[in-house]
């Protein structure tokens, strides 16, 4: 039997090639591609189903991103020795390609529909991120579902001052900025990503030098799918309408509908009177109204809605909290609100509020990333929780989903890049955002309420982080369009972009944008990111009246950590047989001790949460580090006795031999009753041979005795 494997390769621009291939891999999937560059394989399968389930009226998409621990040649952890749900790394993975293709599907399909993108194969310097999207909007090329693409995604670095599309992993950490953009021919859809303080004419830039590399990719996948002859699109109709109902639920509601979205009320205030006119309207339908009908009723309620929002913004400048286009609301914050936290702040924007909190540990605290391509340690985390509580809802608490992972990341993105050095702070730094209020970007509200946390627990950042969420309305048909700062979470779910950005006083530090239209001006780009940068520089200042720039010195309850540096040789002394010495010593002075190679020297950090443990540890580590020097001093124990002499411990691991003839200026014939086991001994340290052995003397330290003066005449005695 054999494949009619169908392939098409292209060049990225810079000589490397990517390769895709149909027709030889899960052939019953409605379409499925192995993307390939280098080692690097990605398969990708779409499957959907032919009817939409009765009652649905948006996109049942699921994406699934997975690696194969075998792709990188490793077995997992974990009992099972198998792959798990996914991980954070999996899931915003995942969460970067649902956010490129959701948009791009009809607003009438509603079917069932699955991506699965599996890492299959791994070069451990190219990264299968950047090939995701590619590898699902192929898939989707190539099969018979509805789709407005394709699409692609890359990933744009500057490098050593230069434009680098899809580098490799190794050259990343060189990278000033590093954005994941996502469009199809075009229009950009989606970006995300992070940078080190970079000018929002760069940033557009960055994107703009992606876009050139999408449009090759785009093609790619048209051109396959012509080789492949699937260009005719199956028919569906999972949408039924009523244009007469349509037109019934618009004359008696968008007049009362645009007064309330006018009437500046809040969040709740709003809902309640919203449903008190579609339910006014529902009690004229009657009581014998068929399923459908109520259906449709309600859909065409919040196309009046939808209308009759973006209508007040674009005609009127007025928003639904009663603001214009540029307003952030009003903010307050405070810090050192948890007494028992390293760390502490509240941020308030609105009807937004984040209680964040910071807690210092040791390296013992780091994260373990345990994935197939990515694995090691992160000594800074971050966490972002969202209860049902926070927007009024009864929500059973399942531990952090998908929105979750996100949120919190593009928070960590903003955040480590004002973070010290490791030698600046040895900390491993946890960062928990819980979210007690939302109505509009508390993602950002995550930054904001973070940045006043880590000054407030004494954590040296570079420069403090703000955040903003900007919207977009726009209109087609007149060409008008409005760019919205801080926007609310309706304004999100009505817009047509949800753009973050955050930054320092100098520059963008991180990014999220998603488009849910098709088409995006670079000119509306940049005001939106110039807008954007007025406001964070607003919100900025309103934090920095809470607290200035971070505290001189860590919270009195906080723990404390002493670096040291060693010589490697000493790696092994100070952790002893199987453990012995270092265990021991934390038994002891009640610390944690830490102790790695780096660059070819021994970094030891300890950590307790008082001075005097502290002390005592490095002490012990100083001992058993120091090098023996000839001449010095020390006061040491007695190990053994032998014949000839006594052993003595003049450092910890480091004996050398009292010879008998060095005890005392008097001569003893034999070593009985001058020393007991265990008796600490003063002596000084004579010499080192070639061999390493050590010859001490107690006998230097004793004054010499004078010598007895021989009388001038033996006769007169």
């Amino acid at each position: 039997m054999s494949y009619n494997a169908i392939k098409k390769t292209f060049d990225i621009g810079d000589g490397r090639q990517i390769e895709i291939e149909t027709g030889k891999l899960a052939k019953q999937a409605d379409g499925s591609v192995v993307v390939k560059m280098g080692n690097t394989m990605l398969l990708a399968t779409v499957v959907s189903a032919q009817e939409a389930k009765p009652g649905t009226d948006f996109l049942p998409l699921s994406v699934d991103y997975q690696e194969k621990y075998a792709a990188t040649g490793r077995i997992p952890g974990g009992f099972l020795r198998r792959e798990a749900r996914l991980s954070d790394y999996e899931i915003l993975i995942s969460r970067l390609v649902d956010r490129a293709l959701r948009p791009l599907f009809p607003d009438d399909y509603h079917a069932d529909t699955q991506v699965m993108i599996t890492l299959i194969s791994a070069d451990k310097d190219i990264m299968p991120d950047a090939l995701a999207g590619l590898a699902a909007s192929a898939a989707l090329a190539v099969s018979d579902i509805p789709f407005n693409g394709p699409i692609s995604e890359v990933r744009v670095a500057k490098i050593d001052g230069k434009f680098v599309i899809n580098p490799l992993l190794s050259d990343l950490e060189r990278a000033t900025l590093e954005f994941i953009v996502a469009g199809s021919a075009n229009d950009i859809v989606m970006v995300e990503g992070e940078a080190k303080e970079i000018s929002e004419e760069e940033m557009v830039e960055a994107i703009a030098f992606a876009h050139e590399a999408i449009k090759v990719q785009v093609q790619a996948q048209l051109e396959l799918a012509e080789m492949v002859g699937k260009l005719e699109k199956r028919v569906y109709n999972h949408e039924p309408s009523n244009p007469e109902l349509k037109e019934r639920v618009y004359a008696a509601t968008y007049d009362s509908v645009y007064a309330v979205a006018k009437s500046g009320l809040s969040k709740k205030e709003r809902s309640a009177k919203f449903a008190d006119i579609a339910e006014a309207f529902a009690l004229t339908l009657g009581e014998d109204v068929d399923e459908e009908t109520v259906f449709l009723a309600k859909k065409y309620f919040h196309d009046v809605q939808y209308d009759a929002v973006r209508n007040l913004i674009l005609n009127e400048g007025i928003r639904l909290d009663g603001r214009d286009v540029r307003t952030v609301r009003p903010i307050w914050s405070e810090v050192d609100y948890l007494p028992a936290a390293h760390g502490s702040a509240i941020f308030t924007r609105g009807e937004t509020q984040s209680l964040t909190s910071v807690t210092l540990g040791a390296k013992e605290d780091e994260q373990m990333i345990d994935g197939a391509f990515i694995n090691g340690y992160s000594r800074f985390i971050l966490h972002y929780n969202f209860p049902g509580f926070s927007t009024g809802e009864v929500r059973p608490n399942r531990g952090p989903g998908r929105r979750e992972v996100g949120h919190g990341n593009l928070a960590m993105r903003s955040l480590k890049q004002v973070l010290p050095s490791q030698e600046e702070n040895p900390y491993t730094i946890r960062v928990v955002s819980d979210i007690l209020e939302s109505n509009g970007s508390s993602s950002m509200a995550t930054v904001c309420a973070g940045t006043l946390a880590l000054m407030d627990a004494g954590v040296k950042i570079t420069a403090p982080v703000s955040g903003i969420a900007m919207g977009l309305i726009t209109d087609e048909k007149t060409g008008k369009y409005a760019v919205l700062s801080d926007i609310l979470g309706d304004e999100d779910h009505l817009g047509d972009m949800d753009f973050k950005v955050t930054g320092t006083s100098k520059g963008i530090v991180a990014c999220q944008m998603d488009l849910k239209i098709n088409g995006l001006k670079w000119e509306v780009l940049k005001e939106a990111l110039y807008q954007a940068k007025e406001s964070r520089l607003h919100i900025l200042n309103e934090m920095l009246k809470t607290i200035e720039a971070p505290r001189e010195d860590f919270k009195p309850h906080a723990p404390r950590i002493v670096s040291l540096t060693i010589d490697k040789e000493f790696i092994g002394a100070i952790i002893g047989p199987g453990g012995k010495i270092i265990q021991e010593m934390q038994r002891e002075t009640g610390t944690t001790i830490s102790i790695e190679e780096i660059e070819g020297k021994g970094i030891v950090q300890v950590f307790a949460d008082n001075k005097t443990s502290i002390d005592d540890a490095v002490r012990r580590i100083k001992a058993i580090a120091a090098k023996p020097e000839v001449g010095d001093v020390y006061e040491g124990k007695v190990k053994s006795i032998m014949p000839f002499g006594a052993f003595v411990e003049i450092l910890p691991g480091k004996d050398g031999l009292l010879h008998i003839s060095e005890i005392d200026w008097k001569r003893y014939e034999t070593m009985e009753g001058i020393f007991q086991v265990g008796e600490i001994v003063k002596v000084k340290l004579l010499d080192i041979d070639k061999q390493g052995k050590l010859k001490l003397s107690r006998k230097a330290l004793l004054p010499r005795p004078e010598k007895k003066q021989e009388p001038e005449n033996k006769q007169e005695q």
